[in-house]
């Protein structure tokens, strides 16, 4: 029988149980910390929270996390002000992308029905974000989406379905935007 940690892991609809509230107060100690560090502190408090962490990452503080360990950044990227990675799912973020304030990532998931939905139960699916993407401010990328290298994500988009590579996406929902000539 799987754990509820193992269940949300894999994807599955889990329940916050005793053990993820444990890693939640874990993530809220480590968030109060790296949103109070001075810019020297950051880099080593980046390598504590996060599942893994290039070199030379920079994100701006406030920045919150559910867990912080399913997270894992590419070399250079960089991260405005008050961003949001809800991380019940991983969470890849490629070299050098750049990422606006007030970005939401959000792999949390409820179910539909709700009857099903009252029981608490959640779930998630993986966001994966190429490298060199650049994601401007108050953009929400939503669960089970992946952005390939070099996309250019709007301000303000919702992103609900996958981005190609080199592709620029704008609005709600997101949709590409044509080249134009």
């Amino acid at each position: 029988m799987k754990t509820q940690k193992q269940r949300m892991l894999a994807g599955e609809l889990y329940t916050v149980d005793a053990e993820l509230q444990a890693d939640q107060r874990v993530a809220q100690s480590w968030m109060d910390r790296y949103n109070s560090s001075g810019l020297d502190e950051r880099p080593m408090l980046l390598a504590q929270g996060l599942g893994a962490v290039g070199e030379n990452v920079a994100i701006r503080a406030p920045f919150y996390v559910d867990y912080g360990y399913n997270i894992r950044l590419g070399d250079g990227v960089f991260m405005n002000f008050g961003c949001v990675i809800l991380d019940v799912a991983e969470v890849t973020i490629g070299a050098a992308t750049a990422i606006g304030p007030g970005v939401q990532i959000l792999t949390a998931d409820h179910p539909r029905d709700p009857v099903q939905r009252r029981t608490g139960q959640e779930s998630g699916q993986p966001i994966h974000i190429g490298a060199n993407v650049w994601i401007g401010g108050g953009a929400i990328i939503l669960p089970g989406v992946t952005i390939g290298d070099d996309a250019v994500i709007g301000a303000g988009a919702v992103v609900t379905r996958d981005v190609a590579a080199g592709v620029t996406v704008v609005g709600n929902p997101a949709r590409p935007v044509r080249p134009k000539g």
